[in-house]
Order: structure tokens, then sequence, then C-alpha cells
């Protein structure tokens, strides 16, 4: 009767959930990278588990080279579907904050200076399905972490509305002809196609 594999699950920071196998019959040690199974790494049964950690530490740019260009494949896939998603693998999703942050913290900055915004606040990228953005009372500003799979008009048009709630903190009619203005009067275009995007 064949012996089962044995399977050993961990966490390693920055790749994330890693699922180890031991298979009879396996003569090497092997990595895979999958949208469905993750990261696997199969090895022979009489390897010891640590020999596959390091194994996978030694693949290490490899493995997060594989999962970025999977994740870029699902934000192109989710983008054509015209629905904004986040993964569900806590690694996977840290790299979108992170991808996030470094790409629309600039961009609002940008259009801070371009436009005169006193902005003086905090930018904070938030996991959240209830809105693009928002900006408190105090100024600080949130973006939503989808944005980085919408174009960037798009993600032009987000920040330029929560900059304008800096001199204007409803939506009357100041607020829109200010954005408006800044948009080149195509702010009720830009809604509109906004509106087609379904945050999940």
């Amino acid at each position: 009767m064949p012996r089962a594999n044995l399977q050993k699950l961990i966490s390693v920071p920055g790749i994330g959930e890693v699922r180890l196998t031991k298979r009879a019959g396996s003569v090497r040690l092997r990595i895979s990278v999958s949208p469905r199974s993750g990261v696997a790494v199969s090895m022979p049964r009489h390897v010891p588990w640590s020999a596959g950690i390091r194994f996978l530490e030694a693949k290490r740019q490899w493995v997060e080279a594989a999962l970025q260009r999977q994740a870029l494949i699902q934000q192109k896939t989710i983008r054509e579907g015209r629905t904004a998603a986040v993964p569900e693998d806590p690694a996977a999703l840290e790299r979108m904050r992170e991808q996030a942050r470094a790409t629309l913290v600039p961009r609002l900055r940008e259009a801070t200076d371009r436009f005169g915004f006193p902005f003086r606040g905090r930018v904070t990228i938030k996991n959240n399905v209830s809105n693009w953005g928002s900006c408190s009372s105090k100024g600080n500003i949130n973006l939503n972490i989808r944005l980085i799979i919408l174009p960037e008009h798009l993600q032009d048009y987000v920040i330029l509305h929560e900059l304008c709630h800096l001199r204007h903190q409803n939506h009357g009619p100041q607020f829109h002809a200010l954005l408006d203005s800044l948009l080149g009067g195509r702010e009720a275009d830009l809604r509109r196609e906004l509106r087609g995007w379904r945050i999940i």
C-alpha cells in the first residue's frame, strides 16, 4: 500500500502561506506557484522540513516575481471585467497596498502642487468596499486600495474629488463647479465612467 503524502503549512513573511509536501517517489525539491494552489514546495519524504524551507528561501526572488506576475494578470482580468477586488492572500494584499501607496500618494501630491490645494493632512490607503475615497473634516484623505486597478484618469478623478473637499466639505454646486473646472469640463463623464466599476 503506497504511503500517504505528508504536508505542512507555513507562513513566510513577504510570500504568505506556503504548503510543503513530502511525496513518495519524489527525487528532488520543486517549487510551484499557481493562482489556485498558491506557493507549494514538493520534496522527497526523507528530506527534512527545514531543508524545504531553506530551498524556498534560496528561490525567494523567483517566487516573489512569479507572485507579482500573477497579481498583474489578476488585476488585468479584473480591470477588463470592470470589477475592483483585492487578493485574498495577505502577502499579495500587502504588496498591492504598497503598490497603491507608491503610485497614488505621489499623484495626490502632484495634484496638490499643481492646483494649489492647502493640503497638510495624512494620506491613508484603505481596504473598504463603501467608497473610492474620503476627506475628513481635519483634512485627512483616505484612498481605496482598489484605485490602483483603475485607469489613471479615474485615479486622478477620485484624487481631485477628495482634494476639492478641502475647499468645500459638501457636494454642493460650488464643489461640482470647482471639480468640473479642474477636470476640463469632464466631471459628469468621469463620474459616470467610475460608476461603471464595482467594488468587491
